[in-house]
């Protein structure tokens, strides 16, 4: 089938299959005379691997791991539940983090006006925050060296 059809069979785009295919995550499509590359049945199952892997936010280093494993007949399932577990943990850190970013925004959002003034909490605490970085703290303005021959 063509890359258009194993998209349409695979839910993946013709741009991600390409990609797959340059980094190695797939193996190289067989290619007609015209130059068209050719999938077979094989190759849709692994496109749907990897699309299911993706849904789930596995990295693709994740699923390169994991597609070695399912193609590993005497694979361990420890391994596999390894590298599901690590990527729950780091999920967990995710959802912490953007749950944790929600509690200001959601205050700061509460309590601007959102009217036609420009007074705005979330402006002001935005560029409180941008002061207090310190890295303009070691810039020095220097004036422009004169050019040689000129005063």
């Amino acid at each position: 089938m063509t890359i258009g059809e194993a998209s349409k069979a695979s839910g993946v785009p013709a741009k991600m299959i390409r990609y797959y295919e340059s980094i190695g995550l797939i193996p190289k499509a067989v290619r007609s005379d015209s130059g068209y590359r050719h999938f077979a049945i094989n190759d849709i199952h692994t496109l749907r691997f990897i699309r299911r892997g993706r849904d789930f936010g596995f990295s693709i280093d994740a699923i390169m791991r994991l597609l070695a494993l399912w193609r590993d007949q005497n694979r361990a399932s420890a391994d596999v539940k390894r590298i599901a577990l690590e990527h729950a943990t780091a999920l967990r850190t995710k959802i912490a983090d953007l749950q944790a970013m929600l509690g200001p925004i959601e205050h700061l959002a509460n309590h601007c006006q959102g009217d036609h003034r420009p007074d705005c909490p979330i402006m002001d605490d935005f560029g409180d925050h941008a002061g207090r970085l310190g890295v303009m703290d070691d810039i020095r303005v220097q004036p422009p060296e004169n050019p040689v021959g000129r005063t």
